[in-house]
């Protein structure tokens, strides 16, 4: 299970007195259902698999349900060629990508066709939570099935942050999803209630971000899309 963060722990604090973060933060456990359910269907349809790994921007948690997330937007825009597995958890770290995510990953029943990663934003919130990041992004990068994975690099600027992008930038077996600089700004009108999570326009806005080098990698497979 995905540790406690540090973001998790003033969330749940936020919760008791903020109605807006008490509305994004019963998200998590009906979204974590809908993503179970939808998992299994997937598996059984035998199509080439989307294998989405992450934390609760990749659940969707701050859209206004499940199919509002990025994800599910993406796969919509592509014409839907994947069965999509989200492995993703709310409150996720890249350590938890490592120990439970990508285990999770090897194990399904075939390898997947796409994979994406969008993970960190949970590791940059304080400097004990930064420290050692880049050697495990790194580790993470190496289990990534090659020609076939999009990773979104970290719009942080801090120097752990600038470490794990320059990794992605230099790991050729990936294709990249640029949320770095100006990708995801303004934020003005793009942010869930609880002022933290994207709101359905910001997840329309990582989908766009995450488009081209998924449709190179599903090019690869199944020709133009």
């Amino acid at each position: 299970m995905p540790r406690r963060t540090w973001s998790g722990r003033l969330l749940d604090a936020a919760a008791v007195v903020l109605p807006g973060v008490r509305r994004v933060r019963a998200q998590k456990e009906p979204f974590a259902r809908a993503w179970d359910e939808a998992n299994r269907a997937a598996l059984a349809t035998g199509r080439p698999l989307w294998v989405a790994l992450g934390d609760s921007m990749t659940q969707g948690i701050g859209a206004r349900t499940p199919d509002g997330g990025w994800v599910p937007r993406l796969h919509a825009r592509l014409g839907e060629p994947f069965a999509v597995v989200n492995l993703s958890a709310s409150g996720a770290r890249i350590a938890d990508v490592l120990d439970h995510q990508l285990p999770r990953l090897h194990a399904l029943p075939m390898p997947p066709a796409l994979v994406t990663v969008l993970v960190g934003a949970n590791d940059m919130l304080t400097p004990a939570r930064r420290r050692g990041t880049a050697a495990r992004f790194g580790r993470l990068l190496a289990q990534l099935p090659p020609g076939r994975s999009v990773v979104a690099t970290l719009p942080r600027r801090n120097a752990e942050a600038r470490a794990i992008n320059a990794l992605i930038d230099a790991d050729d077996r990936v294709r990249v999803a640029e949320l770095r600089g100006p990708a995801l700004s303004p934020v003005r009108g793009s942010l869930a209630d609880d002022w933290f999570h994207p709101n359905d326009a910001g997840y329309a806005r990582i989908a766009d971000l995450f488009e081209a080098p998924v449709r190179a990698v599903a090019s690869g497979r199944h020709g133009t899309l």
